[in-house]
């Protein structure tokens, strides 16, 4: 792979093209246009990297998204591949890295969950999976954790499997609350034998490989049986799993018989905007939706927004076996490729007529027209908003991106502060950050250390990042969490760090703390409050709200966290596996701090040298 480029031309447009064409050759590759100021406005691919350059060094017979991209262009940068589907990948990763101007892009790029049967135990585990994949067996994706939650409920009514953790799972000595409600066979407690669970383990994956009607005859036989025998408990048993079974397959939704495998992924567009809906068919069965709404512009094809659309979905997740579109992408046979490639199995991309196949598709696209319908509403209320608040607190122009900040703590104890971000399609939650507070030095409660703290590393970062101040990560508008002293306080702070240009406000709960009587505060301006029923001091009232909520999720999960940890965890070759001994030896961590060095010792699994180690990190911490 060879790199080239020309970054010393003062023209833009056809004349920088036209000179950085001679350069080029009819290999396949990626090339990429720069603005004056070296940022990346297109990133395309190219069979044939001279040919396809050639199209744009004239303004003329484009439309006009890529007559200004063209007319902008400064420079060119082009990075030559051996293949065109080298070129294709490269592309994809490029555009999702760059997120340039005139490229379809799509807005939040998040992972899908999955269920995880594990395999490192003797009674495996079933679980929800986000990220990596390990050693386990996996089914999925499903479109939310909703979605997850629903099946594993549904595993543990027919199947009995157990869903707690392995270190749980040692330390029962009876069987837990999941037993009592037929949740689960306790096998931490020897209820069943391992060879009956597994035999459960292998049902349940039948089943969620959508092998359900075999299963359901199995069990019936198995009631039969044991009705014949007299084992009327366990035929009870085997009947209500039958039945359990049963309430799963006439609960569900669309379950297309023709189609075991498949993503159906339908696009509507309209005005300028545009929507995505995938489905996840998998066994036969739906296992939801999920709808995007990439960045397009007017004059896009919905070939070229699908073709976009399926190179960055799949960047990071594993294609099913089949993909069944609303609309045909024009190199349908090379992106078929690329997602074969990914899976390492064939990948099938269909655009159907008619049958099964065509309504399940014709069902994607409803479901896409109507959310954007309902987004495009959204929008324009929030559009309203934003103009709103721009004439409350005097903004130059409506703020395309507001950041409202918090702290959470309980007498200073696991102290967190919270940023939460609202833009012009509404919550933008993919934004949210949470700051751990690390200064020691701050007196337990001081909302203006770690509100300084929390604004010191979030605007450092910032400026480390984006000195320039081009991208979309710079806020217009600062909602702080309270008063004078507060806004007082924040200004300096940004002051220090040379950042005096962006508008901060600050929201106090006003007179007897009450809703609706809200306060604002701004540098070197009398404090002012909205009309009770103005549209835009319910709009900062569910900001802030929002603020506090995502700040008390954040606290009470680090409050959790340390709850339950364990001081096992501190000392290095302590891993699970000889944790778990050191707890089924003595019956807890604490009991574990106690013990006597040759008790340590005698525990299967632990050395001398560790013992004296684990024996050290308790006794010698004087």
């Amino acid at each position: 792979m060879t790199e080239t480029s020309d970054q010393t031309a003062k023209p833009t447009g056809p004349t920088v093209i036209k000179r950085f064409l001679r350069t080029l050759d009819g290999s396949p590759g990626v090339y990429r246009m720069l603005d004056g100021e070296n940022r990346v406005l297109y990133v395309g691919k190219a069979r044939n990297l001279k040919n396809r350059v050639a199209n744009y060094t004239r303004l003329q017979g484009h439309s006009g998204r890529i007559a200004r991209m063209i007319s902008e262009t400064a420079s060119m940068m082009v990075l030559t591949t051996q293949t065109e589907l080298e070129a294709l990948l490269l592309e994809q990763n490029l555009i999702k890295q760059l997120k340039p101007r005139y490229n379809v892009l799509l807005r939040d790029d998040k992972s899908f969950p999955n269920i995880e049967v594990t395999t490192a135990h003797t009674f495996p585990q079933v679980r929800k999976h986000r990220g990596k994949k390990g050693k386990g067996q996996y089914f999925g994706p499903f479109a939310s954790a909703g979605a997850v939650n629903r099946v594993l409920n549904q595993l543990q009514r027919v199947f009995l499997l157990r869903n707690c953790s392995d270190s749980d799972f040692e330390g029962r000595t009876r069987p837990c609350l999941n037993y009592q409600i037929k949740r689960c066979s306790a096998p931490c407690v020897g209820f069943i034998s391992p060879d009956d669970y597994a035999e459960s383990v292998k049902d349940a994956e039948r089943f969620l490989r959508g092998e359900t009607t075999g299963i359901q005859e199995k069990l019936a036989e198995e009631m039969t049986t044991a009705s014949e025998e007299m084992e009327f408990e366990r035929a009870a048993a085997l009947r209500d799993r039958i039945k359990a079974l049963t309430n799963v397959q006439s609960v569900q939704g669309v379950n297309p018989q023709g189609v075991p495998e498949a993503d159906v992924v339908g696009l509507h567009m309209d005005g300028g905007q545009a929507c995505i809906q995938v489905f996840f068919i998998r066994a036969n069965q739906n296992w939801g939706n999920v709808d995007v709404y990439p960045r397009v512009a007017d004059d896009m094809s919905p070939a070229e927004v699908m073709e976009a659309f399926l190179g960055q979905f799949y960047d990071n997740k594993e294609p099913p076996r089949m993909l069944l579109l609303s609309h045909g992408v024009e190199e349908e046979d090379l992106i078929a490729e690329a997602l074969s490639t990914k899976a390492g199995r064939k990948v099938q991309i269909l655009v159907p007529q008619r049958g099964e196949k065509s309504e399940l598709v014709e069902g994607a696209i409803r479901n896409a027209r109507e959310s954007l319908g309902r987004k495009m509403s959204e929008s324009a209320t929030q559009t309203r908003l934003l103009r709103g608040i721009a004439e409350a607190f005097d903004l130059p122009a409506p703020p395309r991106r507001i950041e409202v900040y918090d702290n959470s703590h309980i007498q200073g104890s696991h102290a967190v502060g919270a940023m939460i971000v609202s833009g012009t399609d509404g919550l933008e939650k993919s934004q949210y950050r949470k700051f751990n507070i690390r200064d020691t030095e701050i007196t337990p409660g001081d909302d203006f250390g770690m509100m300084k703290e929390v604004l010191t590393r979030r605007f450092k970062r910032l400026l480390k990042e984006d000195p320039d101040r081009k991208s979309e990560l710079w806020p217009d508008l600062l909602l702080i969490d309270g008063g004078a002293g507060q806004v007082s306080a924040v200004r300096e702070i940004l002051r220090t760090l040379n950042v005096e240009d962006v508008a901060m406000v600050g929201v106090a709960k006003g007179v007897d703390r009450d809703h609706g009587k809200e306060e604002f505060y701004r540098t070197g301006q009398r404090p002012f409050a909205l009309q009770r029923n103005d549209p835009v001091l319910y709009f900062i009232q569910r900001l802030r709200d929002e603020a506090h909520r995502f700040a008390i999720g954040t606290h009470r999960a680090k409050r959790a966290k340390a709850l339950i940890a364990n001081p096992l965890d501190e000392i290095a070759g302590v891993g699970p596996g000889r944790k778990r001994a050191l707890l089924k030896h003595f019956g807890s961590a604490k009991a574990v701090s106690r013990a006597a060095l040759a008790d340590m010792k005698a525990v299967e699994g632990i050395s001398e040298a560790l013992a004296e180690k684990i024996h050290a990190h308790f006794h010698d911490k004087g």
